[in-house]
């Protein structure tokens, strides 16, 4: 258990990693953190404002990088009555931000062979056998199109939040009846809370226990978040930021919504000093990598959380430069947006409201950053001041991209590319040539080609390093007598790996 922070208190800096687990397997760390630190004050102001701004009567964020929460800060109140200030130990409702947390489940559950995420959903849930489909060439449910909203259910939002207490019982009787469908199953993306209920039934069902014990049991508990869970009256009422809406001037208090059977699309309470553990383990599985692999889900799972649907959108980046940035191409994975941001690279983003909550957060695995964000206003999220602080840091130099390791196969074609120019023919390394190599470009056409350039620059160090873009690709400059040449390598799909392609050419200033 991590010590809660002293509210106030600008960062947070824990050991190495948040928990044993992780501490293991860290993978070589990609964001600056001291520049991370000179960016608070920034970001300080960029939720400072928000909370004001929206009406929030508390707030609190976190920035998690390499495998710790290095700032963690609160503002406003959890409690209007009492006026208890938020802390890290404060509990919010995360909303639509448990859909992860049932997603990983699933997908744990298959990786012990106990389903397939092919599956027909009604295998596990018996009631779906009888449902009248929307045409008569309609394929059924697979539990993969639960994950991704493709189920065919209608979106729900303003329906399905208000469901999280519903008996299980009522919940059986609903599926026994059947739904009206939106679309044919796997034919489009509709966001679905009743999907995400249906698969805290399967999961349920598979694991042969409640939903919400096998989530504490398989996830929280080995992660050492002790403060998480789904039935939220069992912490002291003192823990807690209680829910309000801002309406017509004023806050109201929410009531606080049982357990139920819809729990796994939105039912989870954490702090921010728990969700930071669950935001580093995620982070954890970027890049692929040998070694030891003991989260309580496997690093190739946590991956699969990127894989978008087919389903894509075009859309403006969150916040303040949504207006001027370019515009990202995004899809729904499992229980993740996933985005392409021309700024940012790679984004696992997620937002969550509720009556009384709202947050969000967003993972740059790419950097080995996450940034979240929970309030205690009714769907108030703060995605805005998210994705501004994920801009801001990009500005200071903070978000630095984890470095590819060369492989020893593209040392040796980098190495090759190096002799052939240095001895002006591509015979010195013709064991290296993949069989297309000349068939590209004979050998007398390479030989011009390194006579105009050393013309031009003169000879150069070949022996500079090369920047790995894969483990069979690279790309590297070289430093010459009178200029530099800009080159990219790329090997083949052989045993050996042989060189498949090579451009090179004068690198303007």
């Amino acid at each position: 258990m991590v010590d809660p922070l002293p509210f106030g208190d600008v960062s947070m800096r824990l050991a190495a990693c948040l928990f044993w687990m992780i501490a293991a397997v860290c993978p070589a760390h990609g964001a600056d953190v001291p520049k991370i630190v000179n960016t608070i004050p920034e970001i300080d102001k960029l939720f400072a404002d928000f909370q004001i701004d929206s009406h929030a009567p508390g707030l609190i964020y976190g920035i998690v990088a390499n495998g710790r929460l290095v700032h963690v800060k609160g503002f406003g109140v959890q409690d209007l009555e009492r006026r208890r200030p938020v802390t890290p130990d404060s509990l919010f409702r995360i909303a639509s931000m448990t859909k992860a947390f049932t997603a990983l489940s699933i997908l744990k559950l298959r990786d012990e062979g106990k389903l397939s995420l092919d599956d027909l959903a009604e295998t596990h849930v018996p009631e779906m056998r009888g449902w009248t489909y929307p045409t008569s060439d309609s394929p059924r449910i697979r539990i993969r199109d639960l994950l991704t909203h493709s189920a065919g259910f209608v979106d729900d939002n303003p329906w399905g939040d208000r469901q999280t207490p519903m008996p299980e019982v009522q919940f059986t009787q609903m599926l026994a009846a059947g739904v009206p469908f939106s679309t044919a199953p796997g034919s489009r993306y509709e966001y679905s809370n009743f999907g995400y209920a249906l698969l805290g039934r399967i999961i349920a069902h598979v694991s042969g226990m409640p939903y919400r014990r096998y989530v504490e049991r398989s996830l929280l508990t080995p992660l050492g978040m002790a403060s998480s869970g789904y039935a939220v009256s069992e912490w002291p009422i003192e823990r807690r930021a209680l829910g309000y809406r801002w309406e017509e001037g004023r806050w109201t208090q929410e009531p606080t919504i049982a357990d139920g059977a819809f729990g796994a699309m939105g039912g989870l309470q954490t702090s921010a000093n728990d969700y930071a553990r669950w935001v580093a383990f995620l982070l954890s599985a970027w890049p692929a990598r040998d070694g030891a692999d003991s989260g309580p889900v496997s690093r190739s799972a946590v991956r699969m959380l990127a894989e978008g649907s087919n389903f894509l959108t075009v859309s403006p980046r969150n916040g303040k430069s949504g207006a001027t940035a370019c515009k990202q191409a995004a899809a729904y994975g499992f229980a993740m947006r996933i985005a392409q941001d021309c700024d940012l690279g790679l984004i696992l983003a997620h937002g969550g409201g509720y009556p009384g909550y709202g947050s969000h957060v967003m993972l740059m695995p790419d950097y080995d950053v996450g940034i979240f964000v929970f309030t205690n206003r009714t769907y108030h999220g703060g995605a805005g001041p998210a994705w501004d602080a994920a801009v801001a840091l990009k500005q200071a130099g903070a978000l630095v991209a984890r470095t590819v390791p060369v492989s020893a196969l593209l040392a040796e074609g980098y190495a090759a590319a190096g002799r052939m120019y240095d001895a002006g023919d591509v015979g010195v390394a013709r064991d290296r040539l993949a069989m297309n190599f000349l068939m590209d470009s004979d050998a007398n056409n390479w030989t011009r080609k390194f006579a105009a350039l050393k013309a031009e620059v003169g000879a150069c160090r070949t022996d500079a390093p090369v920047t790995a873009t894969g483990n069979l690709s690279g790309s590297f400059i070289w430093r010459c007598e009178k200029g530099r040449i800009a080159g990219t390598v790329l090997l083949a799909p052989t045993a050996t790996a042989q060189l498949q392609e090579l451009r090179i050419a004068i690198k303007l200033p």
